[in-house]
């Protein structure tokens, strides 16, 4: 679409550009293509915004309404399939999104990495790995600051690290040199029209690739798997449970490639086994510009990211722990996991906004792992929200499992520390999108945090 960035910056002078969805992340694109002499209309259903630069609004309900001009920028969580968009691009208009544009035009290598689970530490990690190594890195995408807006700031010897949502990658029509599948498991029913849409959104990341780039799979994942056998050229897979000839296992306590141990894992200082996950993918997809000594140091040093396992405070002998990041019930799995590996039947508080997911396997979970769990939703409208189809999952299981209901997260910190006993593991892993009470797992887990820390 765009030669370079002086293409786009050039096709942008004069046009009608509307960018759909003024949240925060979106507020650097469109400065960016006022600066460029675009005429932009800001389109959301929030009535109550007011950025501090000019353009023309359309908002409310019929915030979608007679679009016309000849650029949509469309937030990722916004469908691309909507009847609106499909009749501006009837009548000539281009749909697309800061994401696809930049891979249009980023000068320098981009290592991209999607999946269910492990998105955000893996990316993490990779962007360490190379910052460690000495390489200057872009880290953005589904995390961190825009990548697009500061496009001009990104030389060619630099490395871009990328998380891309699969609501990012439904419209990519670009793959990057390295791409990192960590899993694919039922995730975000609530947007995609089926599992088999998100799983072909997922494996988009690759489906642009040349036989010199290189595509990073999870072997113990079938999904993810295929997707490998399917590329053949240039894979690498990662196993937990098996000995990859072309990539890296885990035995014996170790990280292991061919044979060769690469990495203890006593000294990985973030707990639990989907961690060596993600320690294996970031090594593959780095492992051409890094040397062991790196590895080694970043391990050691490498303290995890917020709401991702997160210690937050010891008290009375209890320790907490913040894992808001946990959407889904393969997290809130990872989770349990990380903590029974280490001897641990930890104290859960689950819930959120439903997404039609399946809590079967993690009802299985929590009664032979987990000492009791607290639930919160409301109960008056349980279609909304997934405590009372976390609770049915357990109860299907143990009828006499622990669970009590409460109906905010600060009332369920308070009788929890009332409840728990010295030596006692509290972990806030919700295994549900946050969208019923709060507007991101960010912001429910410092609630969380604030009512540990303070109540």
């Amino acid at each position: 679409m765009f030669a370079n960035f002086l293409d786009f910056k050039e096709k942008m002078k004069g046009k009608t550009v509307n960018v759909i969805g003024l949240g925060v992340s979106n507020i650097p694109l469109v400065k960016m293509l006022v600066s460029f002499g675009a005429f932009v209309i800001g389109r959301d259903k929030n009535e109550d915004i007011s950025l501090d630069v000019d353009i023309s609004y359309k908002l409310g309900e019929d915030y979608l309404k007679d679009i016309k001009g000849d650029y949509i920028f469309k937030s990722p969580g916004i469908r691309p399939d909507l009847p609106e968009f499909l009749e501006f691009t009837k009548n000539g208009g281009i749909l697309t999104s800061e994401m696809e544009v930049f891979f249009d035009v980023c000068p320098c290598k981009i290592i991209a990495v999607t999946g269910s689970d492990g998105k955000t530490t893996t990316t993490s990690l990779i962007s360490e790995l190379l910052k460690e190594a000495g390489y200057l890195v872009h880290t953005g995408g589904n995390i961190g600051t825009p990548l697009l807006p500061n496009i001009e700031n990104i030389k060619p010897d630099d490395i871009c690290v990328v998380e891309l949502s699969s609501f990012q990658l439904m419209t990519m029509k670009k793959s990057p040199s390295v791409a990192v599948i960590t899993n694919i498991t039922p995730n975000h029913l609530d947007v995609h029209k089926s599992y088999e849409e998100y799983i072909l959104a997922k494996e988009n990341i690759t489906k642009f690739q040349t036989k010199e780039d290189k595509l990073i799979v999870n072997y113990d994942n079938e999904i993810t798997r295929k997707i490998g056998e399917n590329k053949k050229d240039n894979v690498c897979y990662f196993s937990l449970n098996a000995l990859c000839k072309d990539g890296l296992y885990y035995e014996d306590l170790k990280i292991l490639e061919k044979g060769e141990k690469l990495l203890d894992i006593k000294d990985i200082k973030i707990p639990g086994m989907h961690n060596v996950d993600n320690y294996m993918a970031a090594y593959l997809a780095v492992k051409d510009y890094i040397t062991i000594d790196v590895l080694k140091k970043v391990a050691k040093n490498f303290k995890g990211v917020n709401h991702r396992i997160e210690f937050v405070k010891e008290e009375n002998g209890v320790k907490y722990y913040n894992d808001s990041i946990a959407s889904s019930p393969t997290r809130t799995t990872a989770c349990i996991n990380a903590f029974y590996s280490m001897g641990k039947k930890p104290i859960l508080i689950l819930g959120g906004k439903n997404k039609n997911l399946d809590f079967t396997l993690l009802g299985k979970e929590i009664v032979n792992k987990t000492k009791k769990i607290y639930l919160v939703g409301d109960l008056k409208n349980p279609h909304l929200n997934t405590a009372k189809a976390i609770e049915k999952a357990v109860y299907d299981v143990d009828k006499n499992f622990p669970v009590e209901f409460f109906y905010t997260l600060e009332e369920t910190v308070k009788k929890v520390k009332e409840d728990a006993d010295k030596g006692d593991i509290v972990v806030l892993s919700p295994a549900s999108t946050s969208f019923d009470k709060y507007k991101n797992f960010e912001e429910r887990g410092n609630l969380f945090k604030e009512y540990v820390n303070n109540g």
